[in-house]
């Protein structure tokens, strides 16, 4: 079994930045011949890693440190007056866990989320094969939320069960229910669920300050950051 003081980590060479504009990337990636258990995946997490199917990666720029890590306490965890709103809002829909697999019903939603949402960006077009090294692949304790309506499945979240809190990887939604901040609904279920689960924190990937894509991710308070190796609370944003 790998731990930190055996892996091997490899760097990508520089590509175009999926985030910036006019930026170049760097990857640094874990080898992905280790053998990588629950426990050294918490200890990667902790440390800024992500994973991306079996793939477990950080950004590793020469002169740019715009990719933040981020989490949040989940005890602390008050939902603001907007967070508020899309609870009551989705109060009709109906939620569980199951263990991440590929089924047709998940990628028609996928695949649906991606052409609708997403095609001017790196995953589209979307495949079968995409979805499964995304979200299936590499599973240690992993699951995905259904988010139904009736029976209607309406939005997936794909989550993995960490140590030390629960790791947000990616979630889909259809498009026709954009109304619904299905995104957001999907984190305040997750915080409920680590709070359930007795775990201190929720991991929401990594934070730039320029993308307002990811602003969402500071609404949720108290938000940790990793800087200079030690996570911090973020207070002015």
């Amino acid at each position: 079994m790998s731990n930190l003081r055996t892996l091997v980590f490899f760097a990508t060479p520089a590509h175009d930045c999926s985030y910036l504009p006019d930026r170049q990337a760097t990857t640094m990636f874990v080898d992905p011949r280790a053998n990588v258990d629950k426990r050294l995946y918490s200890q990667l997490t902790a440390l800024g890693f992500r994973r991306s199917g079996s793939h477990y990666y950080r950004p590793h720029c020469e002169n740019c440190n715009a990719c933040i890590p981020v989490r949040l306490r989940v005890e602390e965890f008050r939902p603001d007056r907007s967070q508020r709103r899309v609870l009551k809002k989705n109060t009709d829909l109906s939620c569980r866990m199951v263990r991440a697999s590929f089924t047709a019903r998940y990628y028609e939603l996928y695949a649906r989320y991606i052409e609708e949402r997403h095609a001017d960006g790196d995953m589209y077009p979307p495949s079968r094969e995409q979805f499964t090294s995304f979200l299936v692949e590499g599973a240690t304790d992993s699951w995905f939320l259904e988010i139904l309506d009736q029976e209607q499945l309406v939005g997936l979240a794909a989550i993995d069960k960490l140590d030390e809190g629960l790791s947000a990887i990616y979630t889909v939604f259809d498009p026709a229910y954009e109304h619904r901040s299905l995104g957001t609904f999907a984190v305040l279920w997750q915080v409920e669920e680590a709070r359930r689960l007795d775990l201190p924190y929720l991991y929401l990937g990594y934070w730039i300050a320029d993308c307002g894509k990811m602003n969402y991710k500071t609404r949720f308070r108290p938000i940790e950051a990793l800087k200079d190796g030690h996570w911090q609370t973020m207070d002015s944003h």
